[in-house]
């Protein structure tokens, strides 16, 4: 369940409780007139089953409340109540697989800003790679994984498409390649400074690295892959049981190949260099595409459970 606080105006009040009344799904509705103060306006708490909580967010969207008011929402840990165990056997479809458009909205939006914190965690990831595709050390290539940070940007890409905002397409795009750009040049110099204090070889570079050699010779395998990851995280991102580390499984297809990509590049291994970049290219192309179809179809599988839904008792 989901627990909802709105500021309404007061003019607004009895039509922001009829759409909550019509709604499938909801109870435990309070009034409290005339309670707020900035702004000013009344008070209106009600509880929602989250499979619902979507189609009430854009009812009060299109009302105006949260230009003229407020919506706040919360997660409800425990509700020990008969009344919202029915509001959710009567909410259509499951908890687990519903999608909240504007908390995913707001999330890809705050995730998809490039930032000096987002710059600076997509640098070290890609500087902690590097010392993975040198070493052939599959440790430090989780570790890097664990760290990177590019999924914000790809989600809000994805978001973008199927909520038709060119505006978040475009800056998570800047994010995205904005900061393998910077993150890549950093690691240039890195694996520079490296190789000046005999850390960094070419010969451990062109050695042979079963571990690590699949990130410069991408195939149509290495697509599979990436589009198996962005269904994931995309799941993981709208899913009420999403898993922390399902970011991990994006950043295996992008952060090894940019680091090997820069890496190559300091020491001018144009081969590997075009590899990387291609396998780069290739996965990001790849969950972008997974990404965007994951949407397309949670968004028509919930248009459908609506005309499904049956009547408010």
């Amino acid at each position: 369940m989901l627990h909802l606080r709105l500021i309404t105006p007061a003019d607004r009040t009895d039509d922001v409780v009829g759409l909550i009344g019509r709604t499938v799904g909801t109870t435990h509705l309070v009034v409290l007139a005339g309670a707020a103060r900035d702004p000013a306006g009344d008070v209106v708490l009600c509880d929602v089953a989250r499979e619902a909580a979507d189609e009430l967010i854009g009812g009060l969207r299109k009302m105006g409340i949260d230009r003229t008011g407020s919506i706040a929402v919360e997660d409800i840990e425990l509700s020990l109540s008969r009344s919202a165990d029915d509001a959710e056997e009567e909410a259509p479809g499951e908890a687990a697989d519903a999608v909240l458009w504007e908390q995913l909205e707001d999330a890809t939006h705050e995730e998809s800003t490039i930032s000096v914190t987002y710059v600076a965690f997509i640098t070290l990831a890609t500087m902690i790679a590097a010392c993975g595709v040198v070493l052939d050390n599959a440790v430090l290539i989780v570790g890097a994984m664990a760290v990177g940070p590019e999924f914000g940007p790809l989600a809000g890409v994805c978001t973008a498409i199927v909520q038709r905002e060119p505006r978040l397409a475009l800056r998570s795009l800047t994010a995205l390649l904005a900061g393998f750009a910077i993150a890549m040049a950093v690691t240039v110099l890195f694996s520079l400074f490296m190789d000046g204090v005999d850390l960094f070889s070419e010969a451990k570079l062109e050695g042979d690295r079963p571990s690590t050699a699949f990130v410069y010779a991408p195939d149509w395998f290495s697509f599979v892959v990436a589009m198996l990851a962005g269904a994931a995280g995309m799941l993981s991102l709208t899913s009420a049981k999403s898993g922390a580390l399902v970011g991990v499984a994006i950043s295996v297809t992008t952060v090894p190949a940019a680091a090997n990509a820069a890496v190559a590049l300091s020491y001018g291994d144009a081969g590997q260099t075009w590899g990387s970049s291609k396998q780069l290219l290739f996965n990001l192309l790849g969950i972008l595409l997974a990404g965007t179809l994951t949407l397309l179809a949670q968004k028509g599988f919930w248009a459908l459970q609506r005309r499904r839904e049956p009547a408010p008792a």
